[in-house]
């Protein structure tokens, strides 16, 4: 079960002491189980906003995540017969061309004004 949200506490609970006082105020109840059924329904109705307010949506997942690389599934068990390929990361480097051959110029394109 989720936890409640700031949100729905704060809602929540100003709903129970705003509407205990309005209606303690209102039936002028000064027996015991008059109060207490005010104080039941208070609660009851302090859970209901609680329940209505809108949870926050979740955050997307970034773009240059991959959705399955988050959900890899682990084998339970690797039989000893089976060759394990172990991966290891491994810096790479990046091949620039060689400055000493002489390069054409590139024409460049560039689009045309307005």
């Amino acid at each position: 079960m989720p936890r409640p949200t700031v949100a729905q506490l704060t809602y929540g609970s100003a709903t129970v002491i705003c509407s205990a006082l309005a209606m303690l105020l209102l039936s002028q109840a000064s027996s015991a189980p008059g109060i207490a059924v005010i104080a039941l329904a208070a609660l009851g109705l302090g859970l209901l906003v609680a329940l209505t307010v809108p949870l926050p949506k979740p955050t997307p997942e970034p773009l240059g995540t991959p959705a399955a690389a988050t959900a890899v599934p682990v084998p339970a068990a690797v039989p000893a017969s089976s060759p394990v390929e172990e991966r290891i990361p491994v810096q790479r480097t990046v091949i620039a061309p060689d400055s000493t051959t002489p390069h054409a110029p590139v024409p460049v394109r560039e689009p045309a004004g307005p």
